[in-house]
């Protein structure tokens, strides 16, 4: 199983890094010369809905994601975990017009940035800590403006599930700067491809848009509310595709924390 496995992995990171740089290639040269348009965005949407089918077709993963009616009319963040490449693709089609918050190193990519660039993508140096966040702001606003919905996975990188949440001040600077809702958004898709993971495990990944934390709340008070949010229905989504039967090896860290994660919600109910 495992053998298998791996080669239809192999297969779609084939297919998947070749139709990005091929795509990444036409969309850097239409941002060159025009900026952006609708055959760019078309292109960005076939991007995000092919590698999910490539997903399910070669590997096995299938895709979920409720709560869409959660997301409110207007401007507004949506803040997701992040585990997975997954998450990029399965909450691209319910945002908008979004801008995703992305690293630096991946804008100075050449094409593939040109072409970020002309879809709204903000750019974060987190190399520069605090003294990033002007520009992110800066950048969140224009944004805004053009009718945009801002994207952030507010923990910076992919944690693997159940690892201890390490949420960045980034997100409490947007949410006070910026004056609107937040969507957290719950997922559980690095049960099935993990970060920097050799294997995608079949399975059904699962992302959940939960009840927008309203504008104008404390800095304090926000984040307890958004890490609360996203921490326990993650945990619970875990929890549910663990009771359905994974396909995936679980070692002995991630089954001990399974274990007393269950036990901790047996006791609490």
């Amino acid at each position: 199983m495992a053998v298998f496995q791996a080669i239809r992995t192999a297969v779609f990171y084939a297919l998947f890094i070749g139709q990005t740089a091929i795509i990444a290639f036409i969309l850097g040269i239409i941002a060159l010369i025009t900026g952006r348009t609708r055959l760019s965005w078309a292109m960005a949407v076939y991007w995000c809905s092919s590698n999910l089918v490539l997903l399910r077709g070669l590997t096995g993963v299938r895709t979920k994601v409720t709560g869409a009616e959660h997301i409110p009319e207007g401007g507004c963040i949506i803040a997701a975990k992040h585990q997975s490449d997954w998450d990029v693709f399965a909450i691209f089609p319910y945002t908008g017009r979004p801008a995703y918050i992305v690293k630096k190193e991946l804008m100075r990519i050449p094409f593939f940035g040109w072409a970020a660039r002309s879809l709204d993508c903000i750019e974060v140096d987190r190399k520069k800590g605090a003294e990033a966040i002007p520009s992110m702001m800066r950048q969140a606003h224009a944004a805004i403006e053009r009718g945009c919905r801002i994207v952030i996975f507010p923990e910076g990188t992919r944690r693997a599930p159940l690892a201890s949440p390490d949420y960045r001040q980034g997100i409490a600077r947007l949410y006070a700067e910026l004056n609107v809702p937040v969507v957290p958004v719950a997922l559980n898709s690095g049960l099935f491809w993990g970060r920097n993971s050799l294997v995608i495990w079949p399975g059904t990944a699962e992302a959940k848009f939960l009840p927008a934390i309203e504008a104008g709340l404390q800095p304090d008070v926000f984040m307890d509310r958004l890490k609360k949010a996203i921490e326990s229905e993650s945990d619970q989504l875990i929890l549910k595709a663990d009771e359905q039967g994974l396909s995936r090896p679980v070692g002995p860290e991630l089954r001990s924390k399974l274990d007393a994660l269950r036990q901790s919600a047996a006791e609490q109910r």
